[in-house]
């Protein structure tokens, strides 16, 4: 496995408007290489797919195939979130400000020692502050 990917990542692949240059290889990547996510994963993407459709911007028809994708998703969950939750995990929610969901990628790139894939802007700005490499930023100019 070479990285590890959000949430906010794998959405963008699902929807063209928040689809980036730098997410497109980052999808291939990980369709090569797999990557690694925390438990929870497959729960946020699910519940992005929903709130989608719950908001009319996409269909049931559109996100049943791809939740069905997600599930069966060969990246492994690596499991321990929850005892990691009471000790590193918290400390890098109270250091940057983080949701615990959002601190949990960060702990695992930490611990797994891989790059982070993510456009959430606080989850970069924390993993900058903490040395942790990304893929897939977006460009700032």
């Amino acid at each position: 496995m070479t990285l590890v990917i959000d949430s906010s990542m794998t959405l963008a692949w699902y929807f063209e408007d928040e689809e980036t240059a730098e997410s497109l290889p980052v999808l291939n990547r990980v369709a090569e290489e797999g990557a690694v996510v925390p438990a929870l994963w497959r729960l946020e993407v699910l519940n992005g797919l929903q709130v989608a459709v719950r908001r009319g911007r996409i269909t049931a028809a559109y996100r049943d195939p791809r939740s069905r994708i997600c599930a069966r998703s060969r990246s492994p969950s690596i499991p321990r979130p929850i005892a990691r939750a009471w000790s590193a995990t918290l400390r890098l929610c109270e250091r940057f400000r983080l949701t615990a969901y959002d601190a949990a990628y960060l702990e695992l790139a930490q611990r797994q020692r891989l790059p982070l894939a993510t456009l959430d802007r606080e989850l970069i700005r924390a993993a900058q502050a903490d040395n942790v490499p990304l893929v897939g930023v977006p460009v700032r100019e």
